[in-house]
């Protein structure tokens, strides 16, 4: 790992009680089930906030049909919707 840095945090008492009972079940230090934990945490965060990334999409053909080709959004809309034109 690299350095390590020292640092007091306050926990409740029932929380401690529970983080030394499992390290000791587990067989393992505070230390590393505090740092797991921790480890863990900022994992999600970070997945979570990770940008949104548009996958690129694309369908086999040869774009609009001629007779759509100088049409609006709104009547390309509405044709796919199934609304008939006025």
């Amino acid at each position: 790992m690299g350095t390590h840095m020292k640092t007091t945090i306050e926990l409740g008492d029932s929380l401690m009680a529970e983080a030394r009972k499992v390290a000791a079940e587990e067989n393992t230090t505070l230390r590393a089930l505090m740092e797991a934990g921790l480890r863990e945490e900022l994992g999600k965060r970070r997945r979570r906030a990770a940008p949104f990334k548009l996958r690129r999409v694309t369908a086999k053909g040869k774009g609009l049909r001629p007779e759509l080709q100088g049409a609006s959004w709104q009547q390309l809309r509405d044709l796919a919707y199934g609304i008939a034109a006025p």
